[in-house]
């Protein structure tokens, strides 16, 4: 009688711990999850993008509701047809992750019609947040100041 009880739990925990390592493989980088983000930006698939970006940046924010992932893919295509907006190339640097929380630089080199008309490569910051037990794009800021290129673009030594 007992038996037929042992196999059942031994199968319930060994698809638990197939699940469970699942998952645990599954589970990207904050520095995976923005190389897939820009790399979809670059190749204009935003469908693609919608899935690696926070609720908050899915945000309207007349109606304060999350945008349906066909109004922000037309809006997004919009933004960048209008801009002219183009990524040549990016290189993501590791970032530094504290719990749910992580700040990833990224070197961008790209061009537009209204602030990098030259295509000057820019110094950024992103912030990623856990959300739905992935990394999701959340944030996204220029560093100007030297020091602050300094801490987060060491130059590498020779």
């Amino acid at each position: 009688m007992a038996k037929p009880f042992l196999r059942v739990a031994l199968v319930f925990l060994a698809a638990l711990a197939v699940r469970a390592t699942t998952s645990f493989a599954e589970q990207v980088s904050p520095e995976e999850t923005l190389k897939r983000y820009l790399t979809a930006i670059q190749a204009s698939d935003f469908d693609k993008a919608y899935d690696l970006v926070s609720k908050a940046m899915k945000m309207d924010r007349k109606s304060g509701q999350v945008r349906s992932r066909e109004a922000w893919v037309k809006q997004s295509q919009y933004l960048v047809a209008f801009s002219e907006a183009k990524i040549f190339d990016f290189k993501v640097s590791p970032g530094k992750v504290e719990g749910e929380k992580a700040i990833v630089p990224n070197l961008l080199s790209s061009q537009d019609k209204f602030l990098n008309q030259l295509g000057v490569e820019e110094y950024e910051l992103y912030t990623l947040l856990q959300e739905d037990g992935a990394w999701k794009v959340d944030q996204q800021t220029e560093v100007v100041e030297q020091s602050e290129i300094d801490q987060w673009f060491p130059k590498k030594k020779k």
